[in-house]
């Protein structure tokens, strides 16, 4: 079946947290609380799971849902699909990188890339989606497609986090700042289940994807929808550059810790203690992807 990336990213999780025994065999697969955990809707979630039942790691059972298999195979099965989804994501990378580092022209038509990158169209056309919903592209009037200027210099990505370090601490101080404590909890779990298990096993992307909900989160409490906008977009601006950043799961952890203080805060209603660390955090997190962190290779080219 033909899949969006979404679902492909939400089924390498599933298959990652099957082979870690998150998942027993035998338990019931819930696609509501798949959704939750993602912050997604259920369609892709479905998607997921049949991709899932495809690759032989779950099975449906009429009008009750997916269950983990029992099959012994589940090792063997579940390296196949991730590395099929790994393949694809690297050439996303690739694609990404090279725009990055200003080896792709700035508009392009979709059997330029295909020659280039040797995929398949419909394969293309899935990480060109991607793409254009982490927006670094858009597709052109009629044919072709158009990349669009971010962050690519050490110096927009700073730019990016000293604009985050006014708006989410202000966020916080907005009068209409009403803490959901509902999310608060889920957010709180997502991030105990990081230092649990994520932070040493799953890839940087859904690390990346998991910090940066974590504060979009937050920033919905203040009821204003152009707080929660503006943090988006740049919050998109910067994931290039952020792929770039060492892969240091330690940086992960100090992170995650992070994240849980202000959330304790907030579970005390500590609004401004909260806003204060909020921006610390922020400012620390600045430091510790400092050009100066980044690879040798790109130190040399001057790039990030």
């Amino acid at each position: 079946m033909k899949s969006n990336q979404l679902a492909r990213q939400v089924a390498q999780e599933i298959s990652r947290r099957i082979l870690a025994r998150d998942f027993e065999p035998g338990q019931h697969i819930s696609a509501q609380t798949v959704a939750n955990d993602f912050g997604i809707s259920r369609s892709p979630v479905r998607e997921a799971l049949q991709l899932l039942l495809d690759a032989g790691l779950v099975v449906q059972k009429p009008n009750r849902g997916f269950f983990v298999t029992d099959s012994q195979q589940q090792l063997e099965r579940s390296n196949a699909l991730s590395a099929a989804l790994e393949d694809e994501q690297s050439d996303y990378q690739q694609i990404a990188d090279d725009w990055r580092r200003d080896a792709l022209p700035e508009e392009v038509t979709e059997q330029y890339l295909r020659n280039r990158y040797g995929i398949t169209k419909a394969r293309l056309n899935d990480l060109l989606v991607r793409a254009v919903r982490e927006g670094w592209a858009e597709r052109k009037p009629g044919y072709g497609w158009r990349f669009l200027t971010v962050a690519k210099t050490p110096e927009a990505f700073e730019k990016i986090y000293h604009f985050r370090m006014v708006i989410e601490p202000a966020a916080m101080l907005d009068p209409d700042y009403e803490i959901d404590l509902q999310m608060l909890a889920n957010l709180k779990r997502i991030q105990m289940r990081m230092l649990d298990h994520d932070i040493e096993h799953q890839p940087l992307e859904r690390l990346l994807s998991v910090g940066a909900g974590f504060h979009e989160e937050l920033i919905k409490f203040s009821g204003n929808p152009y707080f929660h906008q503006s943090l988006v977009r740049v919050n998109q601006m910067r994931r290039l550059l952020e792929y770039r950043t060492v892969f240091n799961r330690e940086r992960f952890v100090e992170q995650t810790q992070g994240h849980l203080a202000i959330i304790e805060l907030l579970e005390r209603g500590e609004v401004i203690e909260a806003s204060y660390n909020m921006r610390r955090h922020l400012s620390g997190a600045l430091k510790k992807k400092s050009p100066l962190l980044w690879s040798q290779e790109d130190a040399n080219l001057g790039k990030i």
